[in-house]
Order: C-alpha cells, then sequence, then structure tokens
C-alpha cells in the first residue's frame, strides 16, 4: 500500500484485496481510488463483487480483527 499508482492503473486481484482492507478499516472510496490511480466506480466495483469476486473473503480472512 506504499506506492501511489499512475493515473489509469488497472486494478489487480492482489490490489482488490487491498481495497477491501482499506474500507474495513475505514478509508473512503475517494482516497481508496486516489491512492490506486483509478476511478471511484472501480472501487465499488470490488466493494460490490462485481470485480474480482472471492476478494472479499480473502480480505477477512487477511484482517487482523477477523475472527
Amino acid at each position: 500500500m506504499s506506492n501511489v499508482k499512475k493515473t489509469g492503473y488497472k486494478l489487480t486481484y492482489e490490489d482488490a484485496v487491498q481495497v477491501h482492507l482499506m474500507i474495513m478499516d475505514g478509508w473512503i472510496h475517494s482516497r481508496i481510488a486516489a491512492h490506486f490511480g483509478t476511478n471511484q466506480g472501480r472501487i465499488s466495483e470490488v466493494n460490490t463483487g462485481k470485480r474480482f469476486p472471492g476478494s472479499y473473503a480473502e480480505a477477512l480472512r487477511r484482517h487482523p480483527d477477523a475472527a
């Protein structure tokens, strides 16, 4: 999460997992989009499962607060 991507960056599955983790940690969509250099629509598609199905389950598995 330390690298800010250039505009027009195409999200990967690993990015999608990071998006879910960021949302779980309270980040807002616009900040996540800026971080990855994409638009809020792509972040919303990841969040709703339209892109990268299964990434939410993986994020839950990785999240430190998941029981």
